[in-house]
């Protein structure tokens, strides 16, 4: 995910391991670095581009959806129960996509044309003010903006909703805001307000200010391109300091969006209905089409694939927020006429790795054989082909901007990998014969791959001991310093389009400490400076092309681990559910566009 704790981020790769992929309050990027808000945007990899936008931009309404209708309910079949509503703990997918219906925050993307987004006012009247180089960023409030209590939200329910996030409760979601504020990492960032602000306390003006009900600044220790794309995450939504009631607040958050809950049972089923405090002309990026959304769980990809496709009764009314099509079914939904015209696709912003574990393994010749000998078609093919994944060529997924095609490896050469490359780098290392101990989770798919890649390995020369681990503690396992093994997969997104919240997560060493997403240990002082050069850059799209450079100089000289293949999604919907589109900010269907048909 991004800069985000070693909490946060272990959280988050769990999360993916048990398949309720991480959100990536993603994407956006974009802007030049003058303080205008209309400044260039840039081309992301799969040309899908993000500007910052004025005040113009951020008023409401949202442009109507082509052929839309008030009324009925729309069913949504998910897989996975929503383990949080409060948004302060929001940091996977699902829960994301829910937030998009309910929680308002500062910031919001809002889609102006063919992958064309805007980075707009949500709660604020623009993306924000930028001056002191940066380090200050500012926001106005709309007015007349309310929760569903019809409380009026001010800027002092903003500084609550980030003071929180420093209490000792708050065990998820982002923390990029609290560190920034301090300057410090995340364990230390809460030293500033331990307690949050229940005990009366406040983060100093030096932090925070809010002058009046309608303002609200921020002074960062430094300099910072992107606050308008933290803003927009999920874990910044919007929380009532009057209302807040600290752990219990999880299971009945007060609503600022378009719906509220009516009713959650959970691991069964939720509904959400109108709420009739939330006002569409503040509001540039939602609509309130249906009456409501009867949210069912429990359904696996295999089951709501099978049901969407029947477009049978109420599966004609059906879609769902985060199941994918399962990969024994993505043929048929490439092939089948009536079944395609059904479906949406696009890009997840995540990325397999398989890391190599630097403390054991030190010779560079032997991680270059390993990388040369993995069959990476075997993971993609395990994901249903290019319906559900893609080869990769380096550590940066086609989401982001600044991404080029760069392919050090040859794995999109050669997909089935290099084993006489391999055999021979690892007969000049002296290790010929060497064991490797290679960890894979117990699913299918990397069971399926260890195979192959052991096989390829074993033909290079390596004496290869495969291990499954459960999929509950796999992360645990891999995420421990002192490991036992020398080889095994992880899966990563960004929090947006900028690598910054990559690199620095999989391959900066001061993140080296158990639960954290540097699974290779990778620890190269000249690289960490400049991870350090390129975060001061106050120019996002200049950052990118920096964060990319640097991303492939790291594979190349080091090589701590093997990118191997981009996720992609195909999500179905029934006949009778409009106004589907696959998002690229939530890399999911975007649920504030949908409406019933007649």
């Amino acid at each position: 995910m991004s800069r985000v704790s070693i909490r946060s981020a272990r959280a988050a790769a769990a999360a993916l391991a048990a398949g309720a992929l991480v959100l990536t309050g993603c994407s956006s990027g974009g802007g030049g670095d003058d303080d205008s808000k209309d400044s260039k945007a840039k081309k992301q990899g799969q040309d899908v581009s993000y500007t910052f936008a004025d005040a113009a931009a951020s008023k409401g309404p949202a442009p109507e959806v082509k052929g839309a209708r008030k009324g009925g309910t729309v069913k949504i079949l998910q897989r996975d129960s929503f383990a949080h509503l409060d948004p302060g703990q929001i940091y996977v997918s699902d829960e994301g996509a829910l937030s998009t219906l309910m929680h308002r925050r500062l910031t919001n993307y809002k889609k102006v044309g063919d992958n064309k987004y805007e980075v707009v006012g949500d709660l604020a009247t623009d993306s924000g003010q930028k001056s002191n180089d940066g380090k200050t960023w500012t926001y106005k409030l709309k007015s007349g903006v309310k929760f569903e209590d019809g409380s009026e939200i001010t800027s002092k329910d903003i500084r609550h909703t980030i003071e929180r996030k420093f209490a000792p409760f708050m065990t998820e979601g982002p923390t990029f805001i609290e560190e920034w504020l301090t300057g410090k990492g995340p364990a230390d960032a809460r030293k500033e307000l331990p307690d949050g602000p229940y005990e009366g306390k406040h983060l100093p003006k030096s932090m925070i200010e809010t002058p009046d009900d309608q303002t609200i600044i921020f002074h960062f220790k430094q300099p910072q391109a992107e606050v308008p794309y933290a803003l927009a995450m999920a874990g910044y939504g919007v929380v009532s300091e009057k209302k807040d009631t600290k752990q219990k607040y999880d299971k009945k958050p007060l609503s600022s969006g378009p719906y509220k809950v009516a009713s959650f049972k959970s691991g069964k089923s939720m509904k959400l209905v109108r709420n009739p405090e939330w006002d569409q002309n503040t509001d540039p990026q939602r609509n309130q089409y249906p009456d409501a959304f009867d949210i069912q769980f429990g359904v696996s990809f295999e089951d709501s694939t099978k049901r969407l496709m029947s477009d049978a009764g109420e599966n004609q009314y059906a879609t769902s927020f985060t199941n994918q099509v399962d990969a024994s079914s993505m043929q048929k939904v490439r092939t089948d006429a009536d079944v395609k015209k059904r479906s949406v696709s696009g890009y997840q912003s995540y990325v397999s790795y398989l890391n190599i574990n630097n403390d054991r393994i030190k010779n560079k010749k032997v991680r270059q054989a390993i990388a040369y000998a993995m069959p990476s078609q075997s993971i993609v093919s395990a994901f249903g082909g290019s319906g559900g994944a893609e080869l990769a060529g380096n550590y940066i997924s086609p989401t982001l901007v600044g991404k080029e095609n760069t392919d050090p490896f040859g794995k999109l050469k050669k997909p089935q990998g290099d084993v006489e490359k391999a055999k021979e780098l690892l007969e000049e290392s002296g290790k010929k014969g060497m064991k490797l101990t290679f960890a894979y989770q117990n699913a299918p798919e990397w069971q399926n791959f260890s195979v192959a890649a052991a096989d390829n390995l074993k033909k290079a020369g390596f004496n290869v001991q495969r291990k499954d681990i459960i999929a509950d503690t796999y992360y645990d396992q891999i995420g421990k310093v002192k490991n036992n093994y020398d080889i095994y997969h992880n899966s990563w997104g960004a929090d947006w389009p900028s690598a910054s919240t990559v690199v620095p997560n999989l391959f900066e060493g001061r993140q080296i400490q158990d639960g954290s997403a540097n699974y290779s240990h990778h620890n190269n002082p000249e690289m960490d400076k400049e991870m350090t050069r390129i975060r001061a850059i106050t120019d996002p799209d200049k950052a990118a092309e920096e964060w990319q450079k640097l991303a492939d100089k790291i594979l190349k000289e080091d090589v701590p681990a093997l990118p191997m293949h981009y996720y992609k999604a195909i999500q179905l919907h029934g006949s009778k559910v409009g106004g589907v589109y696959f998002d690229e900010t939530l890399h999911d269907i975007q649920p504030t566009s949908l409406f019933v048909k007649k």
